[in-house]
Parts: C-alpha cells; structure tokens; sequence
C-alpha cells in the first residue's frame, strides 16, 4: 500500500469519526405545527410557537438554547435531557420540562437504539426571533 493510499484511508476513517457525532446530533425532526401572535406583554411583542421534535433511535441534540420559555411533553420513548449548570434528567412518556430563555441546553439525547423518541414543545418567544440558536 502506497503512503499516499495509507494518508487518504487514515483521514477517511479520521473523517468518519469526528462527523458521527454531528451527524447524530443533527437527525432530530423538527415540525412547526403552530404560531400564534400573543398581545398584551409589556417589551418586544411576542409568540407562542407549537412544534414536534422526533429523536430517531440513538440520536441527541447539540448545545443550544432557545432565547424563549420553553414547555416539553414527552409524548413517547425515553430521554435524557440536562442544562447547563444542571444535572441530567431521564424524562419518559408523559413527563414534562421546562426551560426558562437564560437557559444552555446542553443535550438531549434518546436513550432507545431501537425505537424514537417525540416531544411536544410549547414556546413562548419574542415574535420573529429564531426558536433555537447552537451554542459553541
């Protein structure tokens, strides 16, 4: 095998395994199902905004955070979740969370290698502002 064959096969598998984790990280489905105008708050106007987020089997999320009050249901499968500055949480069908617009989410993550995981998530935000922004 030939250096410059050895080379492209060692930064191929290098490749590989430094982008499974964004790649992971990056399957989570995200479906707006829901934007509505909420008048009457003091400061800049705000949204409520409704979306489903479905972790595929295995997959988590990266660091971000949403710039808004953010309400979870688990609506099926199992999840660990944590903040910043938090501890994990394991959170399963039928659990909620919440999180408040200082707030880094570190991850979610499914804990099933078989089977999704969805959530239901209620957002109250400044209208217009994006509803997750990643954090470095």
């Amino acid at each position: 095998m030939t250096l410059q064959l050895r080379w492209l096969m060692a930064a191929a598998i290098a490749f590989t395994i430094f982008q499974a984790p964004m790649a992971l990280a990056q399957e989570a489905k995200v479906t707006s199902l829901m934007a509505q105008p909420l008048p009457g708050f003091a400061g800049p106007e705000k949204e409520g905004r409704v979306a489903l987020v479905e972790f595929p089997p295995g997959t988590s999320s990266i660091a971000h955070r949403h710039n808004a009050h953010v309400f979870v249901y688990v609506l099926e499968g199992s999840l660990v979740m944590q903040l910043k500055g938090g501890q994990e949480v394991t959170l399963k069908a039928g659990d909620t969370f919440y999180e408040n617009p200082d707030d880094i989410h570190v991850f979610s993550k499914n804990l099933s290698a078989t089977a999704p995981a969805k959530i239901l998530t209620f957002f109250v935000k400044d209208k217009g502002a994006p509803s997750t922004v990643p954090v470095n």
